[in-house]
């Protein structure tokens, strides 16, 4: 693990006993209807506490990864308090220890802003996923709204330096450069900050935006 990663899980040690009063960018009907789409073995890409675990359809068989060990207490904590049968890993998102082609659905929901390599833990995701498997990410990215915009300039400093987390990532174009097949894309709420990225990891596709 880098020293750049390192500095980061560290960040997110400290601040994982509040996180999820910082985390108030998402809704849970948000959460639950992008993660309605999930099907078969789920991957969850930096599961942190947990907050979605219990969003999931039933028909789900749900890994969740994360490289910080007090953010996976919390979420085994809640896991152990819904009675939900989920495995929870110890790993870093730029290198999984999973096998090729492992999982039918991928999700992260406001991750690929703190992961060093975006682009490297995006091409992870492409290739632990089944060639006809899916992709569902819930990021924000810098809102084109232009004095929204002006905020997260201004807050992007504090946020990368009290956790790591680049709020002006340019995650569409990241999953471009990762090879990653483009289906959708969607503005999430009135601010265009959160988007509904839909992808698939094999070849690439027209994407339709709305």
């Amino acid at each position: 693990m880098d020293n750049i990663t390192e500095v980061i899980k560290r960040r997110y040690n400290r601040t994982a006993m509040f996180y999820d009063w910082m985390d108030f960018m998402i809704s849970d009907s948000v959460r639950k209807d992008a993660l309605s789409m999930a099907k078969g073995k789920v991957l969850e890409v930096g599961v942190g506490t947990g907050k979605n675990l219990s969003l999931y359809p039933s028909r789900c068989k749900i890994t969740g990864i994360d490289f910080s060990k007090e953010m996976l207490k919390r979420a085994r904590d809640k896991a152990k308090k819904l009675n939900l049968s989920v495995e929870l890993l110890e790993m870093d998102a730029q290198k999984m220890d999973f096998d090729d082609n492992t999982f039918d659905t991928v999700v992260s929901t406001c991750v690929f802003c703190s992961v060093p390599d975006p682009v490297k833990g995006l091409e992870e995701v492409k290739r632990v996923c089944k060639p006809n498997g899916q992709i569902i990410l819930l990021e924000h990215v810098r809102s084109a709204n232009p004095a929204i915009g002006k905020v997260m300039d201004f807050l992007n400093p504090i946020t990368l330096k009290m956790v790591g987390s680049n709020i002006n990532r340019e995650t569409v174009g990241n999953v471009n450069k990762a090879g990653i097949s483009l289906k959708e894309v969607a503005d999430v709420g009135k601010t265009k900050i959160l988007k509904l990225i839909i992808a698939e990891p094999e070849g690439f596709k027209e994407q339709k935006c709305h």
